[in-house]
Parts: C-alpha cells; sequence; structure tokens
C-alpha cells in the first residue's frame, strides 16, 4: 500500500469537503448564487435550457441531464472544463463565456487524481456542486 503524503491526505479532505457542500466557499449554496448571476440568463433560472440565446449548435443545454447523458454519472471533470475556457470551447461551435478569464475566487486544492492536488477556482467548485444537485 502506497503511503499517504500530507498533501494527499489534505487534498482528499478539501475534496470530500467540496463534494459535500460544507464549505462555504464552494458549496451549493454558493453555486446556487453563481449560476443565477452568470449562467441563468442563457440557461434558466431551472437550468433546464433556454431558447432566448441560441448556440450554433441549437438552444443553451438543459443542464438537469448532465448525468443522463454520462450514464447516469455527473461529468465532474468536463463540467469543470466547460465551464472554465476556451481550450474546451474550440471547435464545438459554441457561445459559452470563457469564465476562467473573470475571478472565479481563489484557488481551492482538490485530489483530481489520486495523489494530485489541483488547484481549481472556488467558485467553479460550487457552481459544479450545485449543478450536481439539479441532476434528474
Amino acid at each position: 500500500m502506497k503511503p499517504i503524503t500530507p498533501l494527499a491526505l489534505c487534498a482528499s479532505f478539501l475534496a470530500m469537503a467540496c463534494t459535500t457542500g460544507d464549505d462555504p466557499q464552494v458549496g451549493v449554496m454558493r453555486g446556487a448564487q453563481v449560476f443565477s448571476e452568470n449562467c441563468a440568463i442563457c440557461h434558466g433560472s431551472n437550468a433546464r435550457g433556454a431558447s432566448n440565446l441560441p448556440t450554433a449548435t441549437g438552444d443553451a443545454p438543459d443542464l438537469t441531464l448532465l448525468s443522463q447523458r454520462n450514464s447516469g454519472t455527473f461529468p465532474e471533470i468536463e463540467t469543470l472544463a466547460t465551464i472554465y475556457g476556451p481550450a474546451y470551447h474550440q471547435g464545438r461551435g459554441t457561445i459559452m463565456p470563457e469564465f476562467g478569464a473573470g475571478d472565479l475566487g481563489p484557488l481551492v486544492v482538490v485530489e483530481v487524481e489520486e495523489g494530485i492536488g489541483t488547484p481549481i477556482p472556488a467558485d467553479l467548485l460550487a457552481l459544479s456542486a450545485y449543478l450536481r444537485t439539479l441532476q434528474r
């Protein structure tokens, strides 16, 4: 068995806090606020998509079906990448804004891969936590 380093242990605790929403900085309530301020204009206040600002491929997508479109598993990494920025958007025909260019709050280190701490903006984590709760 591989020994657990202090950094990996700390990142694991942070990742658990992020997924449970216990940390208000990255919790569901903060995510709902970020969604309301930045996403609802295109995706609707209920996140089920809106036709007022269509993309090149159709209406803004229904964000309550992310897990359903991913075999029942919430696509955390893809969701973070989509919200964050341009590398993901290139070639997809989307008008999704590049939120990574703005202020997404302080960086929080989470363990995305085993033993590897990755800094992710707090508001991005909060938004992902909120979207996870909306899945149907």
